[in-house]
C-alpha cells in the first residue's frame, strides 16, 4: 500500500484514489456484517448499498431501493490499490 506522502504525487487527484490514514482508520473499526451488506442494482445509480432485514421462503428484504442483490465488501477495502484482496468482484 502507498503512504499519504507517496500519493501527495498525484495532486488533486489523491483523494479520489485512496482515503487517508484517517478514513482506513475509521473504516476499519466500522461495524460490517457481511452476511447482511449487499449493493443493489439502482436504474439510476447503478448500485446502492442496501443491507438484508429478512430472508424468508426466497425472498429478500433490503433496506434500499428495490433491485437484483450482490454482496458488499468491508468499508477497509474501499479505493484499495490491489482488487485481487477483495472479497467480492461486481
Amino acid at each position: 500500500m502507498s503512504s499519504d506522502a507517496e500519493m501527495a504525487a498525484f495532486g488533486e487527484a489523491a483523494p479520489y484514489l485512496r482515503k487517508s490514514e484517517k478514513e482506513r482508520i475509521e473504516a476499519q473499526n466500522k461495524p460490517f456484517d457481511a452476511k447482511t451488506s449487499v449493493f443493489v442494482v439502482h436504474p439510476k445509480e447503478s448500485f446502492v448499498k442496501g443491507t438484508i432485514q429478512s430472508k424468508e421462503s426466497g425472498k429478500v428484504t433490503v433496506k434500499t431501493e428495490g433491485g437484483e442483490i450482490f454482496s458488499m465488501n468491508p468499508p477497509k477495502y474501499d479505493k484499495i490499490e490491489d482488487m485481487a484482496m477483495m472479497t467480492h468482484l461486481h
